[in-house]
């Protein structure tokens, strides 16, 4: 009885989203273009909140229960058992229910943007929400913005490709998801709008916005009236700017800028780290699980989002030390500054143990974390030097996690208006501009890439600021490659050489060795003297009429940089191997000719 009962349930789901179908098509008939993209973005935004508020609710449930069993029922050891089972249960979906794939971070809407044309795989849909949940929301020490966008974003990717809308629209709403999903966590639509134009669509038209604008404001929408306000990042005690603290706004913002290259580099040695372990699955997780576990007895405050903590920081920092060995001397200012300027430290390794031993989730939260324990710590430090200037410390803590964004993200605007938004209102503006802008400076300086697009940046995968860049790197090296040129070995004679060359339509020939193995190149327009000289072809040797080459190219290689090697050396084609071995020709005209027709598909669209 009861599997016929689901037998029924499945089919009257089916029915209903066929009839669903019908409807939109039917819709998509009857409207114009423009008002059916309208619609769609209300509806990828309502998909996308739904998500928000079901990650959302079961991070801060379990945070609550967590909080309970802790200090009621006096098991100190549940924050630290917690994130190790749920980075377990994470690995264990990864490999039984999403065949040991799944793409993780906010970067895979880059390239998704940058060369595959908004299109992103259905999977992701779901499998975000499934295994960010259970990281964070079992107390993994890292952030569900990142799941949240990547979710918002494959909600608009399939709804474009399932109602057969353009590569333009798809792109569109697939930002209309990211705007939806920062504004409902957040409930911060102006900067849901301004994350998903200076992140994801750094390249946009003024049409954009309203369809964005409308995807934001929904996601707010739907997330204020079914998200309890508790669950949300908020602060509601109003804060006031006293122009006077200026000098010290303008030195957090310098601390920002390097605390920022500070996370992001010692969190992605711990990533490089567990990249070259050789083991996976549950060992590494349980590599990663157990340090992060002691971590979080040592640090309570590190378990999960950290949201709660950030919210005590503002309003009762001795707070932080209840339920922790430093419990019997929380009213000590000194001891509390101590632990908070260790947690900040520590917040890197704890995000980066969670993240790179298998778990799911982001760096959005980590950075807003760190940010407020760095405001803290430094008005907190400054006044216990009783220099005559009392800080407020409230809001240095509310204005350094906008440093901290700033500079990891290398987005001022967002940070600034997000800021502004959960704090209940602008009072804060010149300080939080101060800060952010100051913060991305610095952090600009010493890094070029933001966080999240750094290791594609490294490979040459992804660059969303640049247009040039982006079309090149969506160019797929392997069509380019011409593989089908003719190879001699290095131990066959010259005449031997110029019948192949007569044989075949390619002026240029490569030479390798036995092991097929690069060794030279012969080009006929350079041997034109030996060929048409039976005299000097008769006793040419194989070095004589081969070149070797100084610039080689790699299947591995980006296109960027193939045409950095081309403007090098001056050349019109280059050699290029694959695993070592030569295995074509890589021509300039051909990767010009490329760029080209992608060009005209993006002024097409």
């Amino acid at each position: 009885m009861p599997r016929r009962i689901v037998t029924k349930t499945r089919l009257y789901f089916r029915h209903s989203l066929g009839r669903l179908d019908i409807f939109l098509f039917l819709l998509k008939s009857l409207l114009s273009e423009r008002h059916f993209i309208y619609l769609s973005c209300v509806l990828v935004s309502a998909s996308t909140a739904f998500a928000v508020i079901i990650l959302k609710s079961f991070a801060h449930n379990v945070f609550r229960f967590a909080n309970y069993v802790n200090g009621y029922l006096k098991l100190p050891y549940i924050n630290s058992i917690l994130p190790i089972v749920g980075i377990l249960l994470t690995v264990f979906v990864i490999k039984k229910v999403l065949d040991n794939k799944l793409e993780k971070g906010s970067s895979r809407i880059l390239v998704a943007v940058a060369k595959k044309g908004g299109i992103m795989p259905r999977k992701q849909m779901y499998a975000q929400i499934i295994t960010s949940s259970l990281t964070v929301g079992l107390g993994g020490s890292a952030g569900l913005e990142s799941p949240i966008t990547i979710t918002g974003a494959a909600f608009g990717s399939n709804f474009a490709r399932k109602y057969k809308l353009s590569k333009k629209d798809r792109i569109l709403l697939l930002a209309c998801g990211v705007a939806a999903g920062i504004a409902a966590a957040f409930n911060a639509p102006i900067a849901g709008v301004l994350f998903a134009i200076e992140v994801v669509l750094t390249d946009v038209s003024i049409t954009a916005f309203i369809p964005i604008m409308i995807s934001a404001a929904t996601g707010a929408i739907v997330s204020t009236i079914v998200l309890n306000e508790e669950v949300l990042l908020s602060f509601s005690q109003r804060q006031f700017f006293d122009y006077h603290n200026i000098p010290y706004y303008i030195l957090l913002g310098i601390l920002a800028g390097f605390v920022s290259l500070y996370h992001a580099r010692a969190f992605q040695r711990i990533e490089e780290h567990f990249e070259k372990l050789p083991i996976g699955g549950y060992r590494k997780a349980l590599y990663g699980a157990l340090p992060l576990a002691l971590l979080i007895f040592l640090f309570p405050t590190l378990f999960g989002e950290g949201y709660e903590s950030i919210k005590t920081l503002s309003t009762n920092p001795a707070g932080l030390l209840e339920n922790t060995l430093l419990e019997d001397v929380k009213t000590s200012g000194w001891i509390l500054l101590i632990f908070t300027g260790l947690t900040m430290l520590f917040k890197a390794f704890a995000a980066g143990l969670t993240l790179a031993s298998g778990g799911n989730g982001g760096n959005f939260a980590p950075s807003l974390f760190v940010g407020s324990y760095l405001g803290f710590f430094m008005a907190k430090f400054i006044n216990l030097l009783n220099l005559g200037k009392e800080l407020p410390v409230s809001n240095f803590t509310i204005v350094g996690m906008a440093g901290i964004l700033s500079g990891l993200f290398h987005a001022p605007l967002t940070a600034i208006f997000l800021i502004g938004e959960i704090t209940g209102g602008y009072n804060l503006m010149v300080p939080l501009m101060i800060v952010s802008s100051i913060s991305f400076a610095v952090s600009k300086q010493f890094e070029t890439y933001s966080m999240d697009v750094k290791h594609l940046a490294d490979k040459g995968q992804v660059f969303t600021s640049d247009k040039d860049k982006n079309i090149l790197s969506s160019i797929d090296i392997l069509e380019v490659v011409s593989t089908g040129a003719p190879t001699v070995l290095d131990t066959q004679k010259p005449a031997e050489v110029v019948s192949l060359l007569s044989a075949h339509r390619y002026n240029h020939i490569g030479v390798i060795n036995e092991k097929k193995r690069l060794v030279g190149i012969i080009d006929f327009d350079n041997i034109r003297h030996i060929v048409f000289n039976s005299f000097k072809l008769k006793y040419a040797t194989m070095e004589e009429i081969m070149t070797v080459p100084l610039h080689i190219a790699s299947v591995e290689d980006s296109i960027e940089m193939i045409m950095e090697k081309f403007d090098e050396s001056g050349a019109e084609y280059l050699p290029i191997l694959k695993d070592e071995r030569f295995y074509g020709f890589i021509y300039k005209a051909k990767i010009l000719e490329s760029y080209r027709e992608k060009l005209k598909e993006i002024v097409i669209e």
